[in-house]
């Protein structure tokens, strides 16, 4: 495989996968789409180590750090693909910062080791690592850089992860995790039995109230970040707030009952929001 197909190959496997926002649009710069493909195969590759299949623990651990290993080879000019190569070229032509995707890996060795969080600032913590890092590298590969607009996409990137623990609470719980933090189970009296029961009880509908609530406010805070966009990243960006947001409008319109119910976007929503992004920018 060339490394023009490796790129053709990452745009179509980006399309063949279900995310809450477009991965690779018509919105994102045409001589972009392949670098964007790119690094969204690189994530997603990782995140199946971490996620998908019936693997056990260890080899999970092993695939992700032979992945690793094969970043700081591809870094370095060494590759064992073409995909490899298709990333080391996006890395240095765009001049992309190497610690962001090893942060992301950093994020997924986690998932399997780690399957409760204390508290919000812990899980706060790996959507430093886990989100934050690709929101970064959209900006670096349009040459926007500056901190203060980091810190903006920062904020959108941890609501849209947070929006997906909560779109996902019954899928996770199935696969061992809990991202809703401990403590405050604790604060709303919900009982962990409430899921293996699947129980869209009142108390949970509360905790979980109180869970959109604050990712809003992460959506709101970051919204300025639109304010430092220009063209058709500008729209791209709100296409990708505004589905994150319907996800968590979805949540509140089902009476927070999670359980049984799991909110996801389809075509007709897509459409919704690609035109209600041109028209409100």
């Amino acid at each position: 495989m060339k490394k023009s197909e490796a790129y053709n190959a990452a745009i179509e496997f980006a399309k063949q996968h279900y995310e809450n926002f477009p991965v690779v649009s018509f919105l994102i710069k045409k001589k972009l789409r392949k670098d964007v493909a790119i690094i969204y195969w690189f994530a997603r590759t990782a995140d199946d180590f971490a996620d998908e299949g019936n693997l056990t623990s260890e080899y999970r651990l092993e695939l992700l750090d032979n992945f690793r290993n094969r970043l700081s080879g591809l870094i370095s000019g060494n590759f064992e693909n073409d995909f490899e190569e298709a990333l080391y070229l996006t890395i240095n032509n765009h001049n992309l910062d190497p610690d962001l995707f090893f942060d992301l890996l950093s994020a997924f060795r986690q998932d399997v080791i780690k399957t409760e969080y204390d508290d919000f600032d812990e899980l706060l913590d790996y959507c430093r690592r886990s989100a934050n890092p690709v929101g970064r590298l959209i900006l670096q590969l349009y040459d926007i850089r500056e901190d203060d607009v980091y810190e903006l996409s920062d904020k959108i990137c941890t609501a849209l992860q947070l929006t997906n623990f909560w779109q996902d609470i019954e899928t996770d719980f199935n696969k061992g995790r809990i991202y809703l933090p401990q403590n405050e189970l604790k604060q709303f009296n919900v009982n962990r039995n409430i899921f293996e029961i699947s129980e869209n009880s009142l108390n949970f509908k509360s905790l979980l109230e109180h869970q959109v609530h604050r990712t809003r406010s992460f959506f709101n805070e970051g919204r300025s970040l639109l304010n430092h966009l220009s063209g058709r990243l500008k729209y791209e960006i709100r296409w990708t707030v505004l589905g994150g947001e319907e996800i968590l409008n979805k949540i509140v319109m089902n009476d927070f009952s999670i359980f049984g119910n799991r909110p996801k976007l389809n075509k007709k929503d897509f459409l919704k929001l690609l035109i209600k992004s041109t028209l409100n920018v």
